[in-house]
């Protein structure tokens, strides 16, 4: 079963505001096993609208409209669609006592402007939304559905998940799509990709595998699609299995949670072990990921943002004689804040960088995507160079993720010596 989504407003394509709605919908969509085929952003222009659906409707079973159902004269989905369907609108008295009631619960004047939503088409089963005045509409042509929906993304939302899945559900004959997500780090798409082939080659017709890259991390997705629920769980479980014996070396973690920073978060906390930061290049990337974790706070003693190299002289006593022999962006100098860090929060583990992210070098030596990263631990301290190319911001989020890598090995690293010892 598959469905197409067609967001409607000049605000999403002129970049104004992020459509968050198509990415949401289609989880929910997919948890009921229902495949998005498209998704289609489109302008509040009613030749535009006509022609989206009608190309909708030749390829898919369920189209699914959200935005332009407002009250005023740049909302026009409303009246495209009763077009589309040779409809009229007629007024619903229930709809009406809904938006006075709504107007008269937060003690606000309404229009008749306002009073226009409840003019709705006669044809559509209209979907009342209690958490605004702009009511869905479910549109009926033959085996094809076609829903419209206010775009305000909780009232989208709460239309969705109260009456848009359920009417699927029991409209459709819906299969089972699973996922399983296993999470890899440290080494490049294709050449995971090469090491998989053997294996990938000889997946089940109804199992998919997607590869998902970012910046330092590479998700690789298990999809099953089937009807029969136990044996699709069975198999994906199978082919999980065997996907990680193939790379365990380069696996952090499983599930559509799990992260890289997380796995850090279980293993300091569960080590009951402390971290501290001094980020130069990183700006405080690297504390931001942390921190953006429950529970960052039972291992995570401080972090310094040492920019400028007086503060990385002053604060974290890098000597003067290592900056001006090395430079900033230098292995030493990483070396040596790592060390103070971890000294100045009296941690177990410290992590720094320094470098050059751009678009200058700031008279370094060293060229732009440049950077160095120590790690200081219990067992003593290292430092490794990279070069991160270009722009900025790629800098600053694969050195940060880098980082992170590199702690959770020696992480694991020390906890295997610990055991053996």
């Amino acid at each position: 079963m598959n469905a197409e989504i067609i967001t409607i407003g000049d605000e999403i394509l002129i970049g104004q505001i992020v459509d968050t709605n198509s990415q949401w919908l289609g989880q929910r969509l997919n948890e009921i096993g229902v495949s998005v085929y498209q998704i289609t952003s489109i302008q509040d222009d009613a030749e535009h609208i006509l022609k989206a659906v009608a190309e909708a409707e030749a390829n898919v079973d369920i189209i699914i409209l959200t935005g332009g159902l407002g009250p005023t004269k740049d909302d026009i989905t409303k009246l495209t669609l009763t077009e589309y369907f040779g409809d009229k609108l007629i007024r619903h008295p229930e709809i009406e006592v809904h938006i006075k009631h709504l107007f008269a619960k937060i003690k606000y004047k309404f229009t008749e402007l306002d009073l226009k939503q409840a003019l709705l088409p006669s044809k559509a089963k209209i979907l009342k939304n209690e958490l605004g005045t702009a009511s869905g509409m479910w549109y009926s042509k033959g085996s094809k559905v076609i829903i419209s929906l206010p775009g305000v993304p909780n009232e989208m939302k709460g239309l969705i998940n109260s009456s848009v899945l359920p009417n699927l559900q029991k409209s459709f004959n819906l299969p089972f799509i699973l996922h399983r997500t296993v999470h890899t780090y440290g080494m490049g798409e294709s050449r995971v990709a090469e090491r998989l082939e053997p294996w990938e080659d000889k997946l089940p017709d109804f199992i998919k595998l997607a590869y998902l890259p970012s910046y330092g991390r590479l998700r690789l997705r298990l999809s099953a699609k089937g009807t029969n629920m136990e044996q699709l769980e069975m198999a994906l479980e199978a082919e999980v299995k065997k996907l990680k014996d193939l790379i365990q070396d380069i696996i952090v973690g499983s599930g559509d949670e799990e992260t890289l920073e997380r796995s850090i978060n279980k293993l300091l906390r569960g080590n009951n072990q402390t971290l501290s930061l001094a980020e130069s290049c990183t700006g405080g990337n690297i504390s931001k990921k942390i921190t953006a974790e429950p529970g960052a706070s039972q291992f995570l003693r401080g972090a310094i943002v040492a920019y400028d190299r007086d503060i990385k002289k002053k604060i974290l006593k890098v000597s003067s004689e290592t900056i001006d022999k090395y430079s900033v962006v230098s292995g030493q100098v990483a070396s040596e804040m790592a060390l103070q860090c971890q000294k100045l929060f009296e941690t177990d583990y410290a992590i720094a960088t320094t470098g050059n992210a751009g678009p200058t070098t700031d008279k370094t030596d060293k060229s732009v995507g440049v950077v160095f990263i120590a790690i200081a631990s219990p067992t003593g301290i290292f430092t490794q160079e990279f070069f991160f190319g270009q722009p900025r911001e790629k800098v600053i989020e694969r050195a940060s993720m880098k980082a992170l890598e590199l702690l959770r090995k020696e992480i694991l690293k020390n906890n295997e010596n610990s055991l053996s010892d």
